[in-house]
């Protein structure tokens, strides 16, 4: 009998280690940008919206200097780049983004050799998002007239349902949004295109940053964390009805038949960034500027202990 109470005592104290540390990993806090980057956390967020804060895209990075989000997601590029500069002190957990870009056009004769000799307009000058463009298109022989930006994916989402003979690279959710709202859009992934050209299935777009304070004074709060993120994640192929409700609760995406139809183009994948060092320096190669001029040092990336 005293064995038994022995081993009882022993099986609370560890049921009640692992509630605690359950409970301080729901409490961690989380900022990200709307859109397909958030689809990563949704299903998290949805149960304790308090502690989730989305942004517009373009005020993320200011987030790593505020230093005050236990984590973060946001472009890889970025974060590297703040790390390399001393100006953030996050390092990257995971990989949760793998591209999401399309090139898109209601003419009626749109193929990619019709990219060539056109005037093209994409979203983001000078990001990595660009530079892979750039590079799939050089990769694929195909140059086109003239190549202009605008601000974001909506802002060429717009020009493409608002201008016929305009072909523009978008995202998605919102080319999915502009397929279901004009039946005349046709779409081409740079991701396809990417494979065929590099071999890559997709590139490492955004991941989630830990914060270096967090991670060295709540370490087992953020395994649990990057356990449960890592879980949320892989409802983007396992539960796409829930993800997208919990999109839609959120307002990360506008309506359920957008959401369904839109998570799989999304392409969110969980990789821990250890495992995904070499895809990272794969991307970094199409434009090392966006990295700070070179491949991440070894402790930007966070080793779970």
């Amino acid at each position: 009998m005293k064995k038994l109470a022995v081993w009882m005592l022993i099986l609370a104290l560890i049921l009640g280690c692992a509630a605690c540390g359950a409970e301080e990993a729901a409490a961690l806090k989380l900022s990200a940008p709307t859109g397909a980057p958030a689809l990563a956390v949704a299903t998290m967020a949805v149960d304790h919206p308090e502690n989730y804060t989305f942004l517009d895209a373009s005020t993320i990075g200011a987030e790593f200097q505020k230093n005050e989000a236990d984590f973060i997601i946001a472009p890889i590029n970025a974060g590297a780049k703040l790390f390399k500069a001393g100006k953030s002190t996050y390092q990257l957990a995971a990989v949760v983004t793998w591209g999401n870009l399309y090139f898109a056009s209601q003419r009626e004769d749109f193929t990619a050799e019709s990219l060539s000799g056109a005037d093209l307009t994409l979203f983001g000058e000078n990001t990595i998002n660009a530079s892979v463009v750039l590079a799939v298109l050089e990769a694929k022989g195909l140059t086109p007239k003239s190549v202009n930006y605008l601000a974001g994916a909506a802002e060429t989402q717009a020009e493409l349902l608002n201008s016929p003979e305009a072909i523009v690279v978008t995202a998605d959710p919102a080319v999915t949004a502009a397929k279901i709202k004009n039946e005349n859009v046709k779409t081409l992934s740079v991701e396809d295109m990417l494979q065929e050209a590099f071999g890559m299935e997709g590139y490492t777009q955004a991941g989630l940053f830990v914060r270096a304070e967090t991670a060295a004074e709540q370490p087992e709060a953020v395994t649990g964390y990057l356990t449960a993120v890592e879980e949320a994640a892989g409802k983007a192929e396992t539960d796409v009805a829930a993800l997208a409700e919990a999109a839609v609760a959120l307002e990360i995406l506008p309506n359920a038949k957008v959401a369904a139809a839109a998570i799989p183009g999304c392409h969110i994948r969980y990789v821990a960034a250890a495992d995904a060092k070499a895809e990272i320096e794969k991307t970094v190669a199409f434009d090392p500027s966006q990295f700070g001029g070179d491949v991440p040092a070894a402790e930007f990336y966070y080793d779970v202990k």
